[in-house]
Order: structure tokens, then C-alpha cells, then sequence
């Protein structure tokens, strides 16, 4: 079984039991997070697909901890113009692990 879940303006195919890192979400490590934007399950070839999104359907996920991932260098330059910008940036992550999906 496994679903396509929406979070962070973002798509994540889901299954039980899998780890990932989603946009940062205001709760502690340790707690259960509900994801209901769920747009598609899929159940041994079942499918429900939703409109946007599967009524009743729900993911529960365990927060496992925030990290932040790699440093990314966003550089302008503007040629003959004697500019040039440099900046750093870190995004911020939560890791959540998938309990079970509820359809």
C-alpha cells in the first residue's frame, strides 16, 4: 500500500515505514503528525485518486528530528558592471517516518 501525499507545496510518494525529510513542521521530536493532503492510494491495485485530494484518507507520521541540509552558494554577477553577489543558504528539514496510511 502506499499514497502520494502533499506537504510543503511539495509531493511525496509514501509507504509504510519509510523515512524522509519534508519542509520544516512546528512539532517536537517524538510526536504524531497527520497528513491529510492526500491526493492518491493505491491498495494491492485498488486506486483511489482525489479531488485534489481522497475524502477520509489519512497518513500518520512520527517526527524523528529537524536537521538542516546542504549549504547551497546562490552567485549574481553582472558582467562589465563590476557586480557580483554572493550568498549562502541552509534549508531547514524535519525527518518524519511513516506510521501507517489510513484510506
Amino acid at each position: 500500500m502506499f499514497a502520494i501525499i502533499e506537504t510543503g507545496g511539495k509531493q511525496f510518494r509514501v509507504e509504510q515505514g519509510l523515512e524522509l525529510d519534508v519542509d520544516l513542521l512546528n512539532a517536537e521530536p517524538g510526536e504524531t503528525v497527520t497528513v491529510d493532503k492526500v491526493l492518491l492510494v493505491d491498495d494491492k491495485g485498488k486506486t483511489s485518486i482525489g479531488e485534489p485530494y481522497v475524502q477520509g484518507a489519512k497518513v500518520d507520521c512520527e517526527v524523528l528530528g529537524h536537521l538542516r541540509g546542504k549549504k547551497i552558494i546562490v552567485f549574481h554577477k553582472r558582467r562589465r558592471n563590476d557586480y557580483q553577489k554572493k550568498q549562502g543558504h541552509r534549508q531547514d528539514f524535519t525527518r518524519i517516518k511513516v506510521k501507517s496510511i489510513q484510506a
